[in-house]
C-alpha cells in the first residue's frame, strides 16, 4: 500500500480513479504538457485522465513498478494541483511530475520532490535517482539544481512539443543525505 505524504504546505495522496475528473480539468494545458514525453497524447482526449489512471498509474501502483501521488495544498486538501510519481525500476527515469501553472514558482514542487526523494531513498531503498527533462524546461532544472542533482547526460528526446535537446539529472542516496544534512545545519545556525 502506498502511503500519504505530508510536508509543510502539501498533502500527497496516492492516486485513485476518483481523481480523474480533477486531473482532466487541470492537466490538459500547454504549459503543463509541452515538456512531457511524447507518449502523452496531444490534444489531450476528453477521457485522457481516466485512461491514464486505469491503464498506466493504477496498474503500476498495484504491481509496485510505479508510485503515483496527487499533490494538494494542505490548506485545500480536496483540490488536486499536480502529480508526482516515482519509477524505481526504470533505468533513466525515476521521478516525474507536473504542477498547475497557477501554483508554480512558489517552491511547492521543490517541497514535493524533497518528500518523494526521501521516500525513494529511505523507504524504497534506492541508491540512485534519475530525472530526465527537456533542456528548455528551466523550472524543472531549477528543482534539480536546488536539490543537489547533477547533469549526467545530454541528447535529444521526443516531447509533446517536438524533438528537443534533453538532459538526464542524477542524485545518489549519499548525495541526498549530505544535501539534507547541509540544509539542516544551515537552518539550525
Amino acid at each position: 500500500m502506498i502511503p500519504e505524504g505530508r510536508t509543510e504546505h502539501l498533502l500527497l495522496k496516492p492516486l485513485a480513479l476518483a481523481d480523474a475528473p480533477q486531473i482532466q480539468a487541470v492537466f490538459p494545458h500547454w504549459e503543463i504538457v509541452k515538456y512531457l514525453a511524447a507518449v502523452v497524447p496531444w490534444p489531450y482526449p476528453p477521457d485522457g485522465a481516466d485512461r491514464y489512471l486505469r491503464e498506466v498509474a493504477l496498474p503500476a501502483m498495484e504491481s509496485g513498478s510505479g508510485y503515483h501521488w496527487s499533490i494538494r495544498l494542505a490548506a485545500q486538501p480536496a483540490q488536486i494541483i499536480g502529480c508526482i510519481a516515482l519509477f524505481p525500476n526504470n533505468e533513466n527515469e525515476n521521478r516525474g511530475f507536473w504542477l498547475d501553472p497557477r501554483h508554480q514558482r512558489q517552491g511547492l514542487m521543490t517541497e514535493a520532490c524533497a518528500w518523494a526523494n526521501d521516500y525513494y531513498f529511505n523507504v524504497l531503498g534506492a541508491q540512485r535517482l534519475r530525472a530526465p527533462k527537456a533542456a528548455a524546461n528551466l523550472a524543472s532544472r531549477r528543482v534539480s539544481e536546488k536539490q543537489g542533482m547533477r547533469l549526467i547526460h545530454t541528447g535529444e528526446k521526443d516531447y509533446v512539443s517536438g524533438r528537443l535537446p534533453s538532459e538526464i539529472w542524477e542524485l545518489t542516496a549519499e548525495e541526498w543525505r549530505a544535501w539534507k544534512a547541509r540544509r539542516k545545519s544551515v537552518a539550525g545556525a
